[in-house]
């Protein structure tokens, strides 16, 4: 019986595109795809670090290509999916993940950082999700598309103001397309990590500043990448066949801290 649930989880067959892949989270995810089955198109900006992730995929016995994609950009959405329809097919399943943030208190925030921000991560996540999902009605195929959010898209924190309000409105275009794809068979759910330690991050994590926002979460314990592979594979796969319009929070209790 193991043995079946364990299969529920399996993507093999499926085509999976990430954005944001070439560092940190969405590097991780398309490793955890290619592990499950799946042939994975990873897109940023950065082409020559996502040369880098098609090797480890492919050393490791897996599928991957690379496509070149800047999110904020209509028509570069377009060619990055014609590009990838030509190559390889049409995707079923989507990690949203591209994302950017600016750290400054809110009355130093620009015009300039808002829209960077919500290009990236409001904009730029709705024509990833639209333009995939326009694909797949074409296709007559079912997927699943996945924005990553994040637990400040239902408590704040300073400093990240634009960066809070636009996973706030990742989470209800969530739930907007869920309500409107479903008939067509595309499930759309949001994933909201809380603090997981990257690259990028770790050192800050490691200071006296990161000691007391641990403090604040009640296992004391950031997350690591690998918590988010189970919650990540539930969305993606039949497992989580009925499960749409949802928003999977993965903090150690973080977001029903008072502190």
């Amino acid at each position: 019986m193991s043995g079946g649930i364990e299969s529920m989880f399996r993507l093999d067959g499926r085509l999976a595109l990430v954005t944001g892949a070439s560092s940190g989270l969405g590097r991780h995810f398309a490793l955890t795809l290619a592990r499950a089955g799946a042939r994975v198109a990873v897109a940023a900006r950065r082409e020559e670090a996502l040369q880098a992730l098609v090797q480890e995929i492919e050393a490791a016995g897996g599928r991957a290509l690379a496509l070149p994609l800047d999110v904020a950009d209509a028509a570069r959405v377009r060619a990055c999916f014609d590009r990838l329809g030509a190559e390889a097919g049409v995707a079923d399943i989507l990690v949203n993940n591209a994302g950017i943030t600016v750290t400054k208190p809110l009355l130093h925030q620009t015009e300039a950082d808002w829209d960077h921000v919500m290009d990236t991560n409001l904009k730029g996540a709705w024509l990833v999700a639209t333009e995939a999902a326009r694909r797949l009605v074409d296709s007559g195929r079912p997927g699943s598309l996945i924005n990553i959010a994040s637990i400040l898209a239902e408590r704040v924190a300073g400093g990240v103001a634009p960066y809070a309000i636009s996973k706030a409105g990742l989470v209800q275009a969530t739930k907007a397309m869920a309500l409107e794809l479903a008939r067509h068979g595309i499930r759309v759910n949001a994933l909201l990590p809380g603090y997981i330690v990257t690259d990028l991050n770790r050192e800050f994590l490691r200071s006296e500043a990161g000691d007391k926002l641990r403090a604040r979460i009640p296992s004391r314990r950031f997350g690591e990448m690998e918590d988010l592979d189970g919650p990540l594979l539930l969305l993606a796969s039949d497992a989580g066949r009925a499960i749409s319009g949802a928003t999977l929070t993965v903090d150690s209790a973080h977001s029903v801290s008072s502190l």
